[in-house]
C-alpha cells in the first residue's frame, strides 16, 4: 500500500500555515476535483478524496496538534491519539458516524471508503449533493456547474459568408434538457464575426435546481464564398483583365462583398500586381466605424482565339516594341 503523503503537502501549504490559508486551499482542489465535474476520473476521485482526508485533520485544532506530532499514525491506530477522534474521520465535520453511510437510503454516489483505525468508513453523498456539504463548510456557493447553479449548453451554428460580414439573424432549436423538448431561440449574429468564434448567449443554458441558468455559448461556422479569401477583416480576391487593359490602362470591374466596382487600371500593369480598395473588407465587431480593406491580385487573360485582322494587329504592334527595344539597344 502507498504510503501517504504529507497533508500539508497535499493541500500545498507551509507546516505554519493559518486557517484562512488552508480553507482557502482546500475550497480551490475541492473546486477543481469535485466529482460533479470529474466523473469517471479515477485519479481527480482520489485527489478529491486525499484533499478532503487533509483538509478534516488540519481544520481541526486539536486533530492538527496531534498530526503534528505523531503524523498518520495518530490517525491510523498505530501510535498515540485522541480517543475522541479515534475511528470519525468524518463524524466531527458533517454529525454521522465512521462505520455508517451519511445520506441514508437514498445516497446516490459513493465516491470512496476506507479503513482509519480500526473503523470501516465510508463517504457518501446525499440528494443534497456536494455542494452542499462544502457549502456548509464555506458558507458559500463554490460557483458555476456545482449542484444548484445552472450548467453552461455549447451548440454550434452555420451561417455564409455573407451573414458572417454584414450579421443576420438566424433560428436556433436546441434542448436545453429541462424535459421542454426542442426550443426555438433567435440568435442575432454579429456583423464582422470571424469563423470559429463563439458568442455567450447569457441565461439561454441549463435551468439548475432552483438556481439561475447558465449561459449558451454558441460557436459559429462561417462557409467560403468562392473568389473571396478572409485573414482578419481583409479580404483577398482575384480579377482577370484583358492584355489591352492591361497595357494600355483602363478600367476594370471588380467584386466586393457590397457590389461591383470600377477599378483604375494603369497603364503598364504587370499580372500579379495587387490593388488595394481602402474600405471594402470587414467590419470590426468593436467598433462599426472600422472596415478592413480588399486587396485585388490582377490577373491578365490572355485571348485564346484571335481573328485575322487581330493578329495583324498585334504582329504589328509587336514589330513596333522589338523595334523600338532595338533603337534603344543601338
Amino acid at each position: 500500500m502507498a504510503a501517504k503523503r504529507d497533508y500539508y503537502a497535499v493541500l500545498g501549504v507551509e507546516r505554519g500555515a493559518d486557517d484562512k490559508t488552508i480553507k482557502k486551499a482546500y475550497r480551490k482542489l475541492a473546486k477543481k476535483y469535485h466529482p460533479d465535474t470529474s466523473a469517471g476520473d479515477a485519479r481527480a476521485e482520489e485527489k478529491f478524496k486525499e484533499a478532503t482526508q487533509a483538509y478534516e485533520i488540519l481544520s481541526d485544532p486539536e486533530k492538527r496538534r496531534l498530526y503534528d506530532r505523531f503524523g498518520h499514525a495518530a490517525f491510523d491506530g498505530s501510535g498515540a491519539q485522541d480517543a475522541g477522534s479515534r475511528g470519525k474521520p468524518f463524524e466531527d465535520m458533517y454529525g454521522f458516524g465512521g462505520s455508517g453511510a451519511c445520506g441514508g437510503q437514498e445516497a446516490r454516489r459513493a465516491y470512496g471508503s476506507g479503513d482509519r483505525g480500526g473503523y470501516r468508513y465510508e463517504y457518501r453523498f446525499g440528494s443534497d449533493g456536494m455542494d452542499d456539504i462544502l457549502k456548509s463548510m464555506f458558507g458559500e456557493d463554490l460557483g458555476e456547474g456545482f449542484g444548484r447553479g445552472g450548467a453552461d449548453l455549447r451548440a454550434e451554428i452555420s451561417v455564409s459568408f455573407e451573414e458572417a460580414a454584414f450579421g443576420c439573424e438566424k433560428t436556433l432549436r436546441l434542448d436545453t434538457g429541462e424535459g421542454a423538448g426542442r426550443q426555438s431561440l433567435r440568435v442575432r449574429i454579429p456583423a464582422g464575426i470571424d469563423d470559429g468564434k463563439s458568442i455567450r448567449l447569457r441565461g439561454k443554458g441549463a435551468r439548475g435546481r432552483g438556481g439561475s441558468p447558465g449561459d449558451l455559448l454558441l460557436k459559429v461556422n462561417v462557409g467560403k464564398k468562392p473568389g473571396f479569401e478572409r485573414q482578419g477583416m481583409d479580404v483577398y480576391t482575384v480579377a482577370n483583365i484583358p492584355f489591352s487593359t492591361a497595357v494600355l490602362g483602363g478600367e476594370a470591374a471588380v467584386q466586393t462583398l457590397s457590389g461591383k466596382v470600377l477599378c483604375k487600371i494603369r497603364e503598364g500593369t504587370q499580372s500579379g500586381t495587387k490593388i488595394r480598395l481602402k474600405g471594402k473588407g470587414i467590419v470590426s465587431m468593436k467598433d462599426p466605424k472600422v472596415r478592413g480593406d480588399q486587396y485585388v491580385t490582377v490577373q491578365i487573360q490572355v485571348p485564346e482565339h484571335l481573328s485575322g485582322e487581330a493578329k495583324r494587329k498585334l504582329g504589328e504592334f509587336q514589330a513596333a516594341c522589338e523595334g523600338r527595344a532595338y533603337h534603344r539597344a543601338g
